[in-house]
């Protein structure tokens, strides 16, 4: 063999059985081509492909990616402009089917996202896009995944990221939630005062119940002393004539002694009848204590009403 020939061949040889050689990583995927036709898939470790023959088309890993989708405008139900940008996790399951499935697999799957968001925006109106972010998160998930099953991808996550609508969207409102917070304080500001007089006309009512409480308290007490008065009076009098009567009938020389005493109260009521308005006649004979004590007992009485006559 000619020695110029066998150099080149070995270099040849020693090339080729290099590139036959593959190391594939763990989390990583290999897909082989026989001749034009897809044959393998390589799984981690060391592989051997046959020169000329075998061909490694496709190299992708397997680990979950993040794909990061950029702010798109939309509009929501209510025709307001909106811009929306999302994330989206994704891991690739079946390498085979995404790479003969789809020509550019992360361009396809941002078109898709872009559309989706879309639609899904278009069925909220504004305030909605803000208070259901993890509803509309949960409904782009499963019409996604269900989307890039035939491609051999699980999207696993997505999340609206950010929310802008326009600058005069954003202005109103602003100057919305300014006049809403106003008008709140407002009604916190009257509800305040409304029941600062409710508790100040409370207090003046209950003030006039407690005095009127405490008058009529004191009326009934000052009421019960006056009849407990004229009660103990009206007994001590029934008792001092009793026992008045009984001494005259026990002995009758007693007599001359109740005419002196009558005789005294006799003179003191003529001088309380001669200062009394009117002027008072009072008709009794000293020599009677009977009589004397009967008028005694009338002008105590007070005067008595003349009957009319017929």
């Amino acid at each position: 063999m000619d020695p110029l020939f066998g150099v080149p061949a070995l270099v040849v040889l020693a090339f080729l059985g290099i590139n036959s050689v593959k190391v594939t990583s763990g989390g990583q995927s290999r897909l082989v081509e026989r001749l034009g036709k897809y044959d393998r898939q390589l799984q981690p470790g060391l592989s051997f492909v046959l020169p000329v023959v075998e061909k490694v088309v496709s190299h992708e890993s397997l680990k979950e990616r993040v794909l990061d989708i950029p702010p798109q405008q939309c509009i929501t139900r209510d025709n307001v402009a909106i811009e929306v940008d999302a994330v989206v996790y994704w891991q690739l399951l079946e390498h085979a089917r995404a790479y003969y499935g789809v020509d550019n697999l992360q361009a396809a799957m941002v078109n898709l996202v872009l559309t989706q968001i879309r639609a899904e925006m278009g069925k909220l109106d504004l305030d909605q896009t803000f208070t259901t972010r993890s509803e509309v998160n949960e409904v782009l998930l499963r019409e996604l995944d269900q989307a890039t099953d035939p491609w051999g991808v699980k999207v696993t996550r997505v999340e609206l990221r950010d929310i802008h609508p326009s600058p005069g969207v954003q202005q109103a409102m602003e100057q919305q939630m300014t006049a809403e917070r106003q008008k709140r304080a407002a009604i916190l500001r009257s509800e305040g005062e409304k029941e600062s007089q409710l508790n100040a006309a409370r207090g003046r009512a209950e003030a006039l119940v407690l005095d009127a409480k405490a008058k009529q308290e004191a009326l009934v007490l000052e009421a019960q002393a006056q009849a407990q008065q004229q009660t103990l009076l009206a007994q001590a009098r029934a008792e001092a004539a009793t026992r008045l009567a009984e001494a005259m009938q026990a002995n009758p020389e007693t007599s001359e002694a109740i005419r002196l005493l009558l005789a005294r109260d006799w003179m003191a009521m003529g001088e309380a009848m001669a200062g009394a308005p009117g002027g008072s006649v009072l008709m009794v004979d000293p020599q009677s204590p009977a009589s004397l004590l009967a008028a005694l007992r009338g002008v105590q009485a007070g005067p008595q009403q003349t009957p009319p006559k017929g």
